[in-house]
């Protein structure tokens, strides 16, 4: 388990939030409070956080932005592909690190063992509190009327006050996502 983060992903009402938290450990002390794990990517279109070492993070961002520009903005192959040379690179396969990556239509983890893994609700967590905010935000999605920045938010709290290695000093990003209708995507119905 990685641990010294959390990442959370919402799917939820034609729209994509990814929150983390801004806290960093090393060892048992709180070196910084504030970090960003999260970045917006291909021009503002994709949303990508991460779990686990700072330089490994880093490096895998690098990989991920650079096989978004190789395959035009595809999330899907570009997460693919990354996922393919993690497993089989040795360099890579010592990063010790988990991505979570979307777009308007998609959400994927990414790991160092290969998995590319969809989620089926369009929620996931990474990270020491990733379980913890994906049962919170599972919960508020089902029992409220929350927009995906508010089950986000609420989340990542409750994530907060169970690890240790979560602070509630929250980076929240948010994109449309593509809804299809029977008419066509939500992007269609707005333009007529």
């Amino acid at each position: 388990m990685i641990h010294a983060t959390t990442i959370l992903a919402v799917r939820h009402n034609g729209r994509v939030v990814m929150a983390s938290d801004g806290q960093v450990t090393l060892g048992d002390a709180v070196v910084k409070h504030g970090a960003r794990k999260i970045r917006r990517l291909y021009n503002d279109r994709v949303l990508a956080g991460f779990a686990g070492s700072a330089a490994d993070s880093f490096a895998l961002f690098s990989r991920f932005e650079a096989k978004l520009d190789q395959y035009r903005g595809n999330l899907e192959r570009s997460a693919v592909e990354l996922a393919k040379d993690w497993r089989t690179d040795r360099a890579l396969r010592r990063l010790e690190a988990m991505l979570v990556v979307a777009d308007a239509k998609v959400t994927f983890l990414l790991s160092g063992t290969g998995d590319l893994i969809e989620p089926d609700d369009g929620m996931v967590g990474i990270g020491s509190g990733g379980t913890y905010a994906v049962s919170a935000a599972r919960a508020l999605a089902r029992h409220t009327s929350f927009d995906a920045r508010r089950i986000a938010e609420i989340a990542m709290g409750i994530a907060a006050e169970i690890c240790i290695y979560t602070n509630d000093r929250l980076t929240i990003e948010e994109i449309a996502a593509d809804v299809p209708t029977a008419a066509g995507p939500a992007s269609n119905l707005e333009s007529r």
